[in-house]
């Protein structure tokens, strides 16, 4: 094979050793190398660094190693082009494995080209990445204590859940912190209800009688302590992600003009495929990396499964959620997609092709720099308008009704 790299490095990362070859190819067309063990501390990374330099690599590869490739990631990506490649790319055949050989067959790998880059946003899109991560884990933290509140009231006896849609609400926390007192009876807890709720005053005096014992009433207020403490984070998440996102102002806006995509959900697709969509060739790749595409999965002229890839699941959990928003909300594309599909392939698939069209959008609207234009929720019937009368037809002889259809009459012109 031909040498595409001449001076390369291959990185086997754990979690406290780097092992490193370096490789190069010589005037007389030899290729000779060099191991060497570095630790994971700062000055390490920088001696790995500075030997790395002595060879002027070109090129290093490492694999991607649960979160242990990052401090590496950080010190070389200015002075080397690195690239991050997969683990189940670069396995070796088995026998003969050890991290020195590791290192060697990645070095290998990249010296002939053979090495596939993994997607690495830069710097900034990072940072924007980790901050809505953790985001997202406190809020699904919150959702947590929620349901551990509302598992409390079962317990005791209280039925809230059943009657206030949200149990952590305005009327709800007052309710709570009344139950938590232990002095209000159902009555005066009832009237603390606010809005639309105090008309449900009798149902809520049902509700609230129960059986409420004094160590209920303690984890009551701890968790109810625990949920205004992440309340506090999420805010001062959100502050400092809009901080991070005034470079991705424009993209943000755009996404947010889809229906069933919030302000918080755009937040995440940008962190999550930046604004450059040239590192993905078209809408269909920048799908099946994220994982939102039918798998490929063919064999003898067979087909065979089209199970989703597991993909980004922080993208997919935001798509998730978006999809699941749009598909009730009235009169859109993106709804019209759902229903139809749903009822011949059922809710799961629906959600997962609503989730597919999304994330299509987001990138032809980013890449062109537009807002997003709903095609309407009768876009389909449109497309074929003979078969959706028939289909309708159909479906009242089936109801028992004699159906003879006449076209409308034109519009006069005055």
């Amino acid at each position: 094979m031909r040498v595409m790299y001449e001076r390369v490095a291959g990185l086997d990362v754990h979690k406290k050793t780097v092992v490193a070859c370096r490789m190069r190819v010589t005037g007389e067309k030899r290729i000779e190398w060099e191991k060497r063990t570095f630790g994971t501390m700062m000055v390490d990374l920088l001696g790995l660094h500075d030997w790395l330099s002595e060879w002027e690599v070109e090129q290093v590869a490492l694999e991607s190693t649960a979160d242990y490739w990052k401090p590496v990631f950080n010190i070389l990506e200015d002075g080397f082009a690195v690239i991050l490649v997969n683990a189940k790319h670069v396995q070796k055949v088995p026998g003969r494995k050890t991290d020195q050989s590791d290192a060697e067959w990645i070095a290998e790998l990249m010296q002939y080209g053979l090495l596939k880059a993994s997607f690495v946003p830069p710097l900034g899109q990072r940072e924007l990445r980790e901050l809505t991560r953790y985001r997202s884990t406190f809020v699904r933290e919150r959702a947590t204590l929620s349901n551990r509140v509302q598992k409390v009231l079962e317990s005791a006896n209280i039925k809230l859940g059943s009657v206030a849609s949200n149990v952590l609400g305005v009327s709800g926390r007052a309710m709570l912190n009344a139950l938590i007192e232990g002095q209000a009876t159902p009555s005066q807890m009832a009237e603390l209800a606010k809005g639309r709720l105090r008309e449900k005053r009798e149902e809520l005096i049902q509700a609230l009688e129960g059986r409420v014992k004094a160590h209920h009433r303690f984890v009551l207020a701890e968790l109810l302590c625990q949920i205004d403490n992440l309340d506090e984070a999420i805010a001062r998440f959100d502050k400092q992600v809009e901080e991070y996102c005034r470079p991705f102002e424009e993209a943000v806006s755009l996404l947010d003009t889809i229906p069933g995509v919030g302000r918080e959900t755009a937040e995440i697709i940008v962190s999550e495929i930046g604004t450059d969509m040239s590192r993905f060739p078209t809408a269909d790749h920048l799908a099946s990396w994220a994982g939102v595409s039918p798998g490929n999965n063919e064999s003898a002229g067979k087909r065979r499964s089209g199970k989703t890839r597991p993909g980004n699941k922080s993208l997919r959990a935001a798509l998730n959620q978006a999809a699941h928003a749009v598909a009730h909300t009235k009169n859109t594309y993106l709804a019209a997609q759902y229903h139809r599909l749903a009822a011949r392939r059922g809710k799961k698939k629906a959600v997962v092709a609503v989730m597919h069209s999304i994330l299509v959008i987001a990138y032809h609207l980013i890449q062109r720099h537009e807002p997003y234009q709903d095609l309407g929720g009768d876009y389909f019937d449109k497309q074929k308008p003979e078969a959706t009368a028939k289909r309708l037809v159909k479906h009242l002889e089936r109801l028992g009704y004699q159906v003879s259809l006449q076209p409308a009459p034109l519009p006069v012109a005055v």
